[in-house]
């Protein structure tokens, strides 16, 4: 990035009224704004422009933001906050999964975007080295596949996981043999003002423990009694 001109920020939604009014906003800031509405109007501005964060919007008309974000993270390409609707918790995680830079839900404040796009522009200045996200996790036999959300048995046969599934496996092969409480799974999974019971947490963990359960040796969700969940896996990231 540039020090002596303003950040650029490409906003890419197909809301035309969202993205004017961020556009608007962000302008009155001091910084610079380009739009898209799409993924291949987004891939002209980076060609055309130096672009310091794109904000990336989840749902977009042909191909989806998530998509996006990967190919973007995987062509070493700008920082990327993504934006979804409150309600879509799996793309949250997902998202972060493939390298997203951050995560914030919509309708979200216009002070609050403004403090993420400078801390994940200042974290870039500061020499934070650009990591490929992992693309896929193995454990006792079976391969999570990241971008597809599918996870894959011991004897190559997908197994079915739900979304809310998928998003409390990505919690747990991220943090490996550590303690997770429920409150820490609930905000890994459903965002931190997410009102969830520690009840329905439990359920869902005892479904994927079934599942996982079947085709592996030994039991790979364990409880610990009064503290949380633990994974108890070799976790290896590719």
């Amino acid at each position: 990035m540039d020090h002596g001109k303003a950040p650029n920020i490409l906003i890419v939604d197909d809301d035309t009224g969202l993205r004017n009014c961020i556009a608007d906003y962000l302008n009155g800031e001091g910084y610079s704004v380009a739009c898209a509405h799409d993924g291949p109007a987004m891939d002209r501005s980076l060609n055309s422009v130096q672009v310091d964060l794109v904000l990336l919007d989840v749902m977009l008309p042909g191909e989806d933001g998530l998509s996006i974000c990967r190919r973007v993270v995987d062509g070493r390409g700008p920082p990327i906050i993504m934006l979804s609707a409150a309600g879509e918790e799996i793309d949250r995680v997902i998202g972060l999964e493939l390298g997203a830079d951050d995560y914030l839900a919509k309708p979200c404040s216009p002070r609050e975007l403004l403090a993420r796009i400078r801390a994940v522009l200042r974290r870039r200045t500061d020499g934070n080295p650009l990591v490929a996200p992992p693309r896929s996790y193995q454990f006792s036999g079976y391969t999570l596949d990241v971008p597809r959300r599918a996870l894959r048995g011991p004897d190559g046969v997908t197994i079915l996981l739900s979304a809310g599934e998928v998003a409390l496996l990505l919690a747990f092969v991220a943090a490996p043999r550590q303690i997770l409480s429920r409150d820490r799974l609930i905000e890994n999974t459903m965002g931190a003002d997410a009102d969830v019971f520690d009840r329905a947490v439990d359920v869902q963990i005892s479904r994927l423990r079934r599942k996982l359960n079947h085709g592996a040796l030994n039991e790979v969700i364990r409880t610990v009694r009064g503290l949380g969940y633990i994974f108890d896996a070799k976790v290896t990231r590719n």
